[in-house]
């Protein structure tokens, strides 16, 4: 008799399994054959896995949408997969197109986007082109650790720089504030916005639940020096999950007022494909005492599923419950003075500087 109990988590890693994706032939299951294992410390560092990057030969970079649920209709992702490894990410199910894992591989086996920044000029040198707001990171987070070495998102904003072309970053990494001499030059031509999302001020389940994004400390710091540098920055209290960290909502929104964001925003936890039992599996291993009780409250605020995909209702749920969620929410912008006035990011400064070896124009 096969004993299913939860697998042992990897210390670093938030996926405590690595299923196959949902286009694979043949399925992989992490199962307990009734061995006694070894804790997890007893094992060396180079039995862990560890972080493979490979290359995405992508021939364009810009990405569209047509949700009418969501404010831009185009974004850059310089990263696939993200190695913060936080379990509740709604991108992991991407990972299942590549012929990997949602799980331990969406965190471990990722790939860079080299020629983004030539890609992205390429883009915007098009005749046929118009400008837009873009978003930096909507689908994978583009300070990334390996963004220290790759500088792939950097050299984005170069490009953007260059060409007075706006975009709004997401991340959870203070890496942001190394780009902040590009990002003051942007923010003074109304140019560039910034969003930290911050999920939890707890550090020991920011550990486990995020295990290699930013401490929420440090991100807290990101806010403060960015909106020092005259950077319009923002917090986003994403994802909000039922009876784990929502109860932090206001305390999150507070401390990013006195760090001096300017705008909130806030996200009901999303537990779309793979990504359902990827939380299961991780509240069994970290939180086995409420597991049960965090996911029938979200099944009170998805009609009973664990998740609805329509849109209006995906981002913020249904029901009693997420309904004095978003009431708590709109108390909380209202006592801290978020919200109050609407960055609008200049679209009429795009312009096409001469490319290397053009002719310059007399007039």
């Amino acid at each position: 008799m096969v004993d299913e109990r939860p697998s042992m988590p990897t210390k670093g890693r938030g996926a405590v399994r690595n299923e196959s994706g949902r286009f694979e032939r043949y399925g992989r299951i992490a199962i307990d054959d009734g061995w006694q294992r070894a804790a997890e410390e007893e094992f060396p560092d180079e039995n862990r896995p560890a972080t493979i990057v490979g290359l995405d030969t992508s021939r364009t970079i810009i990405s569209h949408n047509n949700s009418p649920d969501i404010s831009f209709d185009r974004s850059i992702n310089p990263y696939k997969g993200c190695e913060h490894g936080c379990i509740y990410c709604y991108a992991r199910p991407t990972h299942a197109y590549l012929g990997l894992s949602p799980g331990l591989d969406f965190e471990t086996r990722l790939f860079a986007k080299p020629d983004a920044a030539m890609l992205l000029e390429k883009e915007f040198r098009h005749r046929k082109y118009k400008p837009a707001v873009i978003a930096l990171g909507a689908n994978t987070d583009p300070y990334q650790p390996i963004e220290r070495q790759r500088r792939i998102t950097r050299s984005i904003l170069e490009v953007m720089d260059r060409f007075n072309h706006p975009f709004g970053i997401v991340t959870k990494s203070a890496l942001v504030t190394r780009d902040i001499d590009i990002l003051a030059r942007l923010a003074e031509r109304r140019l560039v916005s910034v969003f930290l999302s911050i999920t939890t001020l707890d550090r020991d389940l920011a550990r486990t639940m995020e295990p290699r994004a930013s401490t929420p400390p440090r991100r807290l710091e990101a806010v403060k020096l960015l909106a020092q540098a005259g950077i319009p920055v923002g917090v986003m209290a994403a994802p909000m999950i039922p009876a784990l960290n929502d109860h932090e909502l206001e305390s999150i929104l507070e401390a990013a007022t006195e760090a001096g964001a300017l705008s909130a925003s806030y996200v009901l936890l999303r537990l779309p494909l793979e990504i359902k039992d990827l939380f299961a599996d991780w509240l069994n291993a970290h939180r086995p005492d409420r597991a049960k009780h965090v996911l029938s409250l979200v099944r009170d605020t998805r009609g009973g599923a664990l998740y609805q995909s329509e849109f209006g209702k995906r981002m913020r749920g249904d029901g009693p419950y997420a309904q004095l969620l978003e009431q708590r929410y709109r108390a909380a912008v209202r006592r801290y003075g978020l919200n109050r006035h609407r960055w609008n990011l200049d679209l009429t400064q795009f312009r096409v500087p001469p490319a290397s070896g053009d002719q310059l124009t007399l007039l």
